[in-house]
């Protein structure tokens, strides 16, 4: 019994709805192996897919998960079902418009213009 429970069944929901998986993972996988597995699974049709590690977001009840940390360290016991399948949603996070914004006002910056009459 104690092989069992040291395997959780994920599944993850994306903001549309659909799901990733269910997969069975151990309890000592860390939330960072987790994003790289959605990467990998992630559905080719879907628009504006993450790209890194970074623009995924895990929420697992109610909370935002680390990358640094494990299952095990996340577990909720509120919401533990023995057998159950977790359900995780994945957030994906846009590339931030204030680092475009600002490389597009350095480029303006140094530019020089000359004006002859």
């Amino acid at each position: 019994m104690a092989g069992v429970q040291d395997q959780l069944e994920i599944k993850f929901r994306l903001t549309d709805g659909s799901d990733i998986g269910p997969k069975s993972f151990p309890v000592a996988t860390s939330v960072a192996t987790l994003k790289e597995s959605i990467l990998a699974q992630w559905p080719k049709e879907k628009e504006h897919g993450p790209r890194t590690v970074k623009d995924v977001k895990l929420i697992s009840a109610g909370k935002i998960l680390e990358n640094s940390r494990t299952l095990g360290e996340c577990q909720s016991p509120l919401c533990e079902i023995p057998g159950g399948v977790t359900t995780m949603h994945v957030v994906v996070q846009a590339p931030s418009l204030e680092k475009d914004k600002k490389a597009a006002n350095q480029t303006k910056k140094n530019k020089c213009l000359c004006v002859i009459l």
